[in-house]
């Protein structure tokens, strides 16, 4: 076990539960850190159910394309937790990282906090400590009691499509979830939010109403879409002509004109020039990610595609679906799917947005994962289904059989811990 592992079982032992949403622990520690997230650069703020990596990601590439030095708190890890935390352009290194782990835990003289809270306080040192020109702030979970709500006055605030998930959590439907999210919004602070349905679109006007607060809402202020092979954005300073995004899919042209909406609705130094080297140039690992390389896809043949996608919950898969169609239509191919899950997500409802393309499913146990669904009952449940599926023993046996279907297109999915289980075996970690 490497050191970081060390610091973080101990301080995943500091709380009886995973997730206790709550600000009150976290105030106290940042308050006995001497509150660092009164220290920060400007924060943009980022929550909702989908596309919140991918509209940071949109966002740090035009940045960065401006010559911006930009922070990034990002959650969960695919592989190493240093991915969470990304200083300046950098990654954390693992010494500096250690360091401050273990200072917020000497100062948090073991009392009780979760493991998020306390890694987020960390981070916000971190990022107090290390000059940048901006941070892009993810939430957790939620939005009112969500570790990262301890900044009082963000630059600005981006809400993203709102949808059923963590509803143990936030709320048994859309209204309540987006009630939750809705808690980002401060006084002040200017908003953009992305498409959302129409219960959900309600709850957030009328938050935005009391705050005093005139988003500029995705489809009517701002529109980005396919033309030509290219993006046209349309927004309240008129008109963009772009290159189409790097991230693959067509829900990536609605995350791109989310981040470009912001970025231009908040006044960040970047013009259309810099947006455009970013669309070029953006990555966000294990969203609809093609592995061309790496010693899992050496177990392929050259004729084989090979797709790796994090998505988990419904909304992520209509869109990993979308996607899935496009490739189809452009090459039709026999569509293989591996696929893991944790055991509080539905197997059968994530794959009905791909019955149509009757793909072959293998499934996996997520190695290391004590909550995950097991292949075997997992295959059952979506046989039953009316679904092809069989477990298989590992993601080197699936591969080695789907290697035997010809010119296949696989797509390993089906959650986060899956892909960065496939990421490390690959040999591809996130850089």
């Amino acid at each position: 076990m490497s050191r970081t592992d060390a610091i973080l079982k101990r301080l995943s032992g500091l709380h009886p539960k995973l997730i206790d949403l709550s600000l009150e622990r976290i105030l106290r520690l940042l308050e006995d850190m001497g509150n660092p997230q009164q220290r920060l650069p400007p924060v943009i703020h980022v929550a909702g159910t989908n596309a919140k990596g991918s509209t940071i990601a949109y966002l740090r590439a035009f940045l960065e394309a401006a010559g911006q030095r930009v922070h990034v708190y990002n959650s969960p890890h695919l592989v190493r937790f240093n991915e969470r935390i990304r200083l300046a352009g950098t990654l954390v290194g693992t010494r500096q990282l250690n360091a401050a782990l273990e200072e917020v835990e000497h100062l948090n003289a073991g009392r009780s906090i979760t493991f998020f809270e306390v890694t987020t306080a960390t981070a916000f040192k971190l990022f107090a400590e290390t000059p940048a020109d901006f941070l892009l702030l993810e939430t957790g979970m939620g939005g009112t009691y969500d570790t990262t709500n301890v900044v009082d006055q963000p630059l600005g605030t981006i809400i993203t499509p709102v949808d059923l998930d963590h509803q143990a959590f936030l709320g048994n439907s859309i209204a309540e979830i987006a009630v939750s999210k809705a808690g980002i919004l401060k006084r002040g602070a200017k908003a953009v939010i992305g498409l959302q349905q129409p219960e959900g679109r309600a709850v957030l006007e009328r938050a935005a109403h009391r705050l005093g607060i005139r988003p500029l809402w995705q489809g009517e202020d701002f529109h980005g879409q396919v033309q030509d092979g290219r993006m046209v954005f349309q927004g309240e300073d008129g008109l963009l002509d772009l290159p189409p995004p790097a991230l693959l899919g067509p829900h990536q042209f609605d995350n791109a004109a989310l981040a470009i909406a912001a970025t231009r609705h908040f006044g960040l130094p970047v013009d259309a020039a810099a947006i455009a080297i970013g669309l070029r140039q953006v990555t966000w690992p294990a969203r609809m990610m093609p592995l061309r390389s790496g010693k899992l896809r050496a177990l392929l043949p050259a004729d084989h595609e090979l797709w790796l996608d994090g998505g988990h919950n419904a909304h992520g898969a209509a869109a990993l679906a979308r996607s899935i169609a496009a490739l189809q239509d452009a090459r039709p191919q026999k569509l293989i799917m591996i696929m893991g899950m944790i055991n509080n997500r539905d197997p059968v409802a994530f794959l009905e947005p791909f019955r149509s393309f009757a793909p072959e499913i293998m499934t996996l146990t997520i190695p290391g994962e004590a909550n995950a669904h097991k292949a075997a009952a997992m295959a059952g449940l979506l046989t039953e289904a009316g679904f092809t599926a069989h477990p298989k023993r590992s993601i080197a046996s699936a591969l080695s059989e789907a290697a035997q279907v010809p010119d296949a297109r696989v797509l390993i999915c089906g959650s986060l811990y899956l892909a960065g289980d496939v990421l490390a075996k690959n040999g591809t970690p996130p850089d």
